[in-house]
């Protein structure tokens, strides 16, 4: 096998390596097979047209109309000329396939179904990599930039893949890499002959081993140097990634580490859940998340509990850092209840699905006891497990003993001012929060004597008299502004409904805060509860003292309203609002009422009929307020990369001209002539007149003169010019030349004068001469790696003399 057939088959093996990492999304892995046929027949046909040979354009283009012709017959071939040729009809299928694998991506949970949508982008951007990597390493044999597209196809399964891709993927990817480099390596290396290895030539003949004794062992070859920092690379990028720390993914889907390692410490990073929630409840195909068997006689109150959202910042609401312990034998008694409340233990045994993996455990609340092996960390202040180096809730078995707290209307309207230090730190509001909302706030309340029947009003204003719409296809927003759309546009879901009502009751001096987590579920015939996707929540907790954290339900059609929830209508009944309470059920739904009670993902088509399918979400994760600072931060940096990246030839040469003719104080007049004659062959040359360093400064310029075709004027300049370097150069007492710099200038304007408007183009925003700084700075570096491999035999020659010396001085 020739050397370039064997960089085309690395660099094919490179590209599926690195796209391994994409397996773990998607099942099951036929496609892997369909890609790695096309890849094939993609490197088939570089190979084919490099022995032709075809230029290198025409190779790439060859691969490219190859690759589009395969796609074709693989995606459309009822809808392409002779089921091969690409069409119109063809175009318009690809156009629906991508707009569907695009959808599909932000409506499947991980690992997503091998629809024909996705199939097309994974293999389309398979032979897409595999393509840029056999152009760079094959067709323009310079495989070190492939690793580049190799990156960033690693880079897009990591970033689609919730926790980061394993170890595993990281290192078939960079062996791939390696693998690549080898062979480019060995290639040039057989360019140059046969390499020898072993001990030094004639070490075995006479005369031939005092060298060997002086030199001691031979030198490694290139090939074992290249695998020895090979190996010293990947080792480094396997160890660094592992001591950094790592994002954390959604609440409601897989997710890496929870807290950090260690026991009795450490904290808990905040983590936004809105886009997992969001897309839980917008999945097609409902899964079932647990199943729960409990001593509860009534479990509509039976909210399984995920994580509580305590800071809003303008932007979002999450959770706050906090401090993790390890989980106690009792957790604490829960803040702010007292014990005159009535109350009931209940004993819950839950069974997690083996596909829901993440690191928060869904807990009834409040707990009190946990029994569940592994490794979980207690916080505290929001009364939340979560999983230490790696532990997620897949396939868990756990048992959990809780309090239900039943407190009382009147207990509610009578509770006491809450701590300080807690009134202070849950009732913050950032100064962007839109007066809309404060006032709505205190106008839906009016009159209300106390904190707790302000809560009910506000619950009853979202859940019953607001006319709000129950819709999960309102984009996800948490922010400020989302906040007034909702209380405007009056559509949204859970999220809107809760994070609204706890920023509106913090306005009015009621702490709160927004629980995730699940509602109750579905009894099943068994005996046991189901919890499946569609039952993902989000509600607001209120602070009463003497009673803790309360749930309240504003979202319509979603959940159940505690009993100590539902309005008095002796005390806080609203005349303008003639509707009457709504009537509590009097037990447990023991399967799916018959009514229409549209699930995640549809709404009404009208009063009492079927639900209607909503609209596909996008793969674009919702926005908020619009851009985040940091995105705004990253596309203005973008921006500013591609408008400064092209002119940065430009600019270099503008530093390097102005620097050569600016003169001054600290320059002599040999200095000076000198960088003047640099700077019109440059000049020369970015106009097309390559230097020329045979000849005299003398022909030189004449050669100028006539290939510029320049005026008299200019012609004289540039005389002048030559002779001054001449002075500087041959004269036994050069004589002082002025005004050298204006004559530069005058020979570049009649340079510009001559040529076309192409060339003048060209020698302005990519000038020839740039070509200086590239050598200027492979020279650098060869210089650098030229010293580093010295200095290793320099110093070994260093110990070699020094361990002589006592020797010599024996002997003397």
């Amino acid at each position: 096998m020739s050397g370039r057939a064997r960089l085309a088959l690395t660099a094919a093996v490179a590209t599926l390596c690195a796209a391994g990492a994409l397996l773990p999304l998607v099942e099951p892995a036929g496609w892997m097979f369909q890609a790695a046929v096309l890849l094939a027949f993609l490197t088939g046909t570089g190979a084919a047209a490099r022995r032709v040979p075809l230029a290198r354009p025409l190779t790439i283009g060859a691969q490219a109309l190859v690759s589009v012709l395969l796609l074709t017959f693989l995606f459309a071939p009822s809808e392409a000329i002779l089921g091969l040729l690409p069409g119109p009809d063809a175009l318009a299928e690809f156009g629906r396939l991508l707009n569907n694998g695009v959808q599909d991506v932000g409506r499947y949970a991980i690992p997503a179904p091998v629809t024909p949508g996705i199939r097309l982008l994974l293999i389309a951007g398979v032979l897409v990599i595999g393509l840029i990597v056999d152009a760079l390493a094959v067709t323009y044999r310079s495989a070190a930039p492939a690793g580049l597209p190799l990156l960033a196809l690693y880079s897009v399964a990591a970033g689609l893949t919730q926790g980061g891709a394993g170890w595993l993927w990281f290192l078939l990817a960079a062996a791939g890499y390696l693998l690549l480099l080898l062979a480019e390596g060995r290639d040039r290396l057989s360019q140059w002959g046969r390499v020898f290895g072993g001990p030094a030539a004639g070490a075995d003949r006479p005369g031939g081993q005092g060298f060997a004794a002086r030199a001691g062992a031979a030198a490694p070859t290139p090939v074992r140097t290249g695998h020895r920092i090979g190996a010293l690379v990947l080792g480094i990028a396997l160890v660094v990634p592992a001591a950094l720390p790592s994002l954390g993914g959604g609440l409601l889907g897989r997710t890496g580490s929870g807290a950090g390692p260690g026991g009795g410490g450490g904290t808990i990073s905040a983590v936004n859940p809105l886009v997992s929630l969001q897309d839980s409840l917008n999945q097609p195909e409902d899964k079932e998340v647990l199943n729960y068997r409990t001593t509860a006689a009534d479990t509509r109150d039976l909210y399984l509990r995920i994580v509580a959202l305590d800071q809003f910042d303008g932007t979002t609401w999450k959770p706050s850092e906090r401090t993790v312990t390890d989980v106690p034998e009792r957790l604490p008694q829960p803040t702010g209840l007292s014990p005159r409340v009535d109350l009931n233990r209940i004993n819950t045994s839950i069974s997690t699905a083996q596909w829901y993996a993440q690191n928060w455990l869904p807990l009834p609340f409040p707990a009190s006891k946990v029994d569940i092996s592994g490794r979980w960390r207690y916080e505290p202040q929001g009364r939340t497990l979560v999983g230490d180096r790696g532990q997620n809730t897949r396939g868990l078995q756990y048992q959990v003993e809780s309090l239900q707290v039943r407190p009382t209307s009147r207990q509610l309207a009578g509770a006491a001012a809450p701590p300080a230090d807690l009134l202070r730190e849950y009732t913050k509001v950032p100064d962007s929060l839109p007066e809309v909302v404060r006032s709505t706030a205190r106008q839906v309340t009016k009159g209300a004597p106390t904190a707790y029947a302000r809560a009910v009003k506000l619950q009853d204003w979202f859940a019953l008299y607001g006319g709000f719409n129950y819709n999960t296809d309102v984009r996800a927003g948490s922010g400020s502004q989302a906040i007034a759309r909702f209380l405007r546009d009056k559509e949204g879901f859970c999220v809107h409904f809760s994070f609204s009502m706890a920023a509106m009751a913090r306005t009015l001096g009621i702490p709160s805060r927004v629980a995730v987590g699940f509602t109750p579920g579905t009894k099943q015939p068994d005996g046991t509860t189901s919890v499946s996707l569609k039952d993902a929540h989000a509600w607001p907790e209120l602070y009463f003292q003497g009673i803790g954290w309360t749930r309240f339900e504003p979202t319509p059609s979603r959940g159940t309203i505690p009993d100590y929830a539902y309005p008095d209508t002796s005390d806080t009944a609203d005349p303008d609002n003639p509707a009457p309470a709504p009537s509590r059920p009097e037990a447990s739904p023991e399967a799916p009422s018959t009514t229409p009670s549209c699930g995640p993902g549809e709404r009404p088509s009208g009063a009492g009929s079927a639900c209607a399918a909503l609209p596909a979400e996008s793969g674009v994760p919702p926005s908020d307020d619009g851009p985040s600072p940091w995105a705004v931060a990253g596309i203005a940096l973008a921006a500013l990369l591609v408008l400064v990246l092209p002119a940065l030839p430009l600019l270099w040469r503008l530093r390097i001209r102005n620097g050569r003719l600016a003169g001054g104080p600290g320059r002599d007049d040999t200095a000076t002539a000198l960088a003047a004659w640099q700077e019109l062959l440059d000049t020369a040359w970015d106009f097309g007149i390559l230097p020329d360093e045979s000849l005299t400064p003398r022909k030189a310029a004449a050669r100028i003169i006539r290939v510029g075709e320049l005026q008299p004027e200019p012609a004289a300049a540039a005389h002048r010019v030559a002779a001054a370097v001449e002075q500087v150069l041959y004269a036994p007492r050069p004589q002082p030349a002025s005004g050298l710099a204006s004559d530069v200038q005058q020979v570049r304007a009649g340079l510009q004068a001559g040529a076309t408007r192409g060339i003048r183009l060209r020698a302005l925003l990519a000038p020839r001469s740039a070509a200086r700084l590239r050598w200027a700075c492979a020279a650098r570096w060869a210089s650098l790696i030229l010293r580093c491999r010295t200095s290793r035999p320099v110093a070994s020659a260093r110990r070699a003399l020094a361990a002589l010396r006592p020797e010599r001085r024996r002997r003397a």
